[in-house]
């Protein structure tokens, strides 16, 4: 069997999809993971993380504010990200919700490309 030579680090092989990741902080960890559900199942997030508990300091209203809450990361591509933004927004229990889309330098490319798969409109 011949080997293969893999590429150099680097080195594009393929058009990889723009990959982003979606980063929305909630009060509450139930409310962070339905939204991760609800976004997946609707092909809008390839996957959701959520984490808790998490921490939050800052200022809302002329008051310093520490609570707790849960961070859900969500990796889409940058073609969705405003579809998710807009299922985030609406479903998020906050006046003014934590939502961040942060875009990807780099990645495995296997993985970046199962990510556009699996949001890709059908």
């Amino acid at each position: 069997m011949p080997k293969t030579r893999r590429p150099r680090a680097g080195r594009a092989t393929a058009r990889v999809p723009r990959v982003v990741l979606i980063l929305a902080a909630y009060p509450r960890r139930a409310a962070a993971e339905r939204a991760a559900r609800l976004l997946v199942r609707g092909r809008v997030l390839a996957c959701a993380t959520v984490t808790a508990p998490a921490r939050a300091f800052y200022f809302w209203k002329g008051r310093e504010v520490a609570e707790s809450g849960a961070l859900l990361y969500g990796k889409t591509t940058a073609a969705r990200a405003g579809d998710a933004v807009r299922g985030i927004r609406e479903s998020h229990p906050d006046q003014v919700p934590e939502i961040l889309v942060l875009r990807i330098a780099a990645g495995e490319p296997g993985y970046l490309a199962w990510v556009a798969a699996q949001v890709a409109r059908r």
